[in-house]
């Protein structure tokens, strides 16, 4: 208690503290065109440092794919927790690939729901299970022949809030949630737990980045410039060659890191296009603040951002019964690619089903990325082999 017997509140914040200060003495991202300067403005993304400290803490190589576990630390906040693929026994230098973890509700993991690890944790094999049809997508892009970092962005997994003392208002809605738990006599994980609370939570960390003048988009777009960046850099990758995918939120963030760097050649954007309009009125709070950022709308529509991006060529893949987007907009927002890009660099194309990466789909963006990025093909498979422990256990 406090000295005047109020009870201390919990930081709205934690494990973020260093935050605002981050924020408040940084300029903007700067970007490589006006076009794309707009789009930084607009999200509000803070000027990048690439991290000097890549640690690599495990190796192993299973199926083909050598994955190593590697940390970085980036100017505020938890440590940031990526996994660098390629194919075994390969030399370079090797396109490069950022692979981008969706948001699905699922904050207690990120990037771990798209590699391969010996023994997953039960959150990340659910998400793949339900979004991706049980593949892992980063490790699958890496087999055919392409270097590939998957990390975890702002917010997800390594990058989560600590909200084990949940802020007041978090905190009065849990107990909600939780009581529905108990009457349908479910007993939630600590990944369940944790993830409640964090989408209650995820009006919060919006309210203070708009305080702090960028945006959880901006913020996430920060962590992605500074990933790519590091892949970049990576020995045996060839920075001319680089790509980004990514599905749902991801599909997002690869079109925002699209526009923002120059570095991207050609990316996926799958089940994350349509139209501003279309979302209005009843497709509006099916969306989170990924996507929604407060005056975006004023560039333009969400696919003529794509008119920003100084990339090569992107496929875009639309699910028809996606229960996130009405297939009007869908069908419109192809409609405006299509007169914005010519078929040499935009292709599209309408699967069947609802909000979920099929294996088909992954079939067909990695064939994209390996038609367009120039990939040497799949390495021959390996037993698994770790050369360190860490290289197989959650980080959590």
């Amino acid at each position: 208690m406090s000295k005047d017997s109020r009870p201390v509140r919990p930081s709205a914040i934690a494990g973020y503290e260093n935050w605002p200060a981050y924020v408040r003495d940084r300029p903007r991202y700067q970007a490589a065109t006006p076009a794309a300067q707009d789009l930084s403005d607009a999200l509000g993304v803070p000027a990048v440092v690439v991290p000097a400290d890549v640690t690599v803490h495990g190796e192993g190589t299973y199926d083909g794919v050598t994955t190593s576990q590697l940390s970085w630390q980036l100017g505020f906040g938890p440590r940031t927790t990526g996994w660098l693929m390629r194919p075994a026994g390969s030399s370079g230098p090797l396109p490069g690939v950022l692979a981008l973890h969706c948001h699905g509700g699922n904050k207690f993991g990120g990037a771990d729901r798209l590699v391969m690890l010996a023994e997953p944790h039960p959150s990340a094999a659910e998400a793949r299970a339900g979004h991706y049809e049980g593949r892992a997508l980063a490790t699958d892009v890496a087999r055919q022949g392409f270097a590939v970092l998957a990390h975890d962005a702002f917010a997800w997994g390594s990058r989560r809030f600590d909200l084990s003392t949940p802020p007041w208002r978090t905190e009065s809605a849990l107990v909600a949630r939780k009581s529905q738990w108990r009457e349908a006599g479910v007993v939630p994980s600590d990944a369940e737990l944790y993830n409640a609370a964090a989408g209650l939570h995820e009006d919060t960390v919006a309210k203070a980045a708009g305080l702090l003048g960028t945006s959880l988009a901006g913020m996430v777009a920060h962590d992605d410039l500074a990933a790519l960046e590091i892949l970049a850099g990576l020995p045996g990758v060839d920075a001319e060659r680089l790509g980004c995918i990514g599905f749902s939120g991801g599909g997002g963030r690869a079109l925002a890191l699209a526009v923002l760097s120059p570095r991207i050649r050609n990316y996926v954007v799958t089940c994350m296009m349509t139209t501003f309009r279309s979302l209005l009125p009843a497709y509006l709070d099916a969306h989170s603040w990924l996507l929604q950022t407060p005056g975006l709308w004023k560039l333009g529509d969400w696919p003529e951002l794509t008119g920003r991006s100084g990339a090569d060529g992107l496929l875009v893949q639309y699910a028809l019964a996606d229960e996130l987007f009405p297939e009007e907009g869908m069908r419109d927002a192809h409609r405006i690619l299509e007169s914005l890009h010519g078929p040499e660099s935009y292709t599209g194309s309408f699967w069947p089903g609802g909000h979920a990466f099929t294996v088909e789909m992954q079939n067909e963006a990695i064939s994209y990325l390996f038609r367009t990025l120039g990939a040497p093909g799949p390495a021959r498979p390996q037993p698994f082999a770790p050369s360190n422990p860490l290289a197989t256990e959650d980080p959590r």
